[in-house]
């Protein structure tokens, strides 16, 4: 029996991302492993600690996996799938973050934080990780 050899692909900080693309590459045909996920899971505090959860492929997947992950924006993209621009300075590295800005969205994080429950009040907005401006 020939023993399989492994290959890290790439690091991230949640497992909730590793799955993500855990499950673009495995609707690929490619077989993955996760690596701490499970430790991580537990405790995230240990995600800067152990070096995050490691996604491994096949060695002889390794390329193709590459490709497949190439596809998928690291960015925010519009309804066409096309990169957003920031208005200001024109770079397309564009997160999704939510915003407190104003005194009515602090009041309700706060309140939502001392009850426990998820804050529905929140508003989205569109950063620029190049300028740090933000945008609707």
């Amino acid at each position: 029996m020939q023993e399989e050899k492994f290959t890290l692909l790439r690091r991230f900080q949640y497992s909730s991302e590793a799955i993500i693309y855990k499950g673009k590459l495995e609707s690929q045909g490619i077989a993955v492993f996760l690596r701490d996920n499970n430790t991580i899971d537990s405790n995230p505090l240990y995600s800067n600690l152990l070096g995050g959860v490691k996604l491994y492929v096949k060695t002889e997947d390794f390329e193709k996996a590459v490709e497949i992950l190439g596809d998928v924006s690291l960015y925010s993209v519009d309804d066409d799938n096309q990169p957003i621009n920031c208005p200001k300075c024109g770079s397309t590295q564009i997160d999704m973050v939510t915003s407190i800005k104003d005194l009515k969205s602090f009041f309700c994080f706060l309140i939502f934080l001392l009850l426990s429950i998820a804050p529905f009040f929140t508003k989205h907005k569109y950063k620029c990780q190049n300028c740090q401006f933000e945008f609707n």
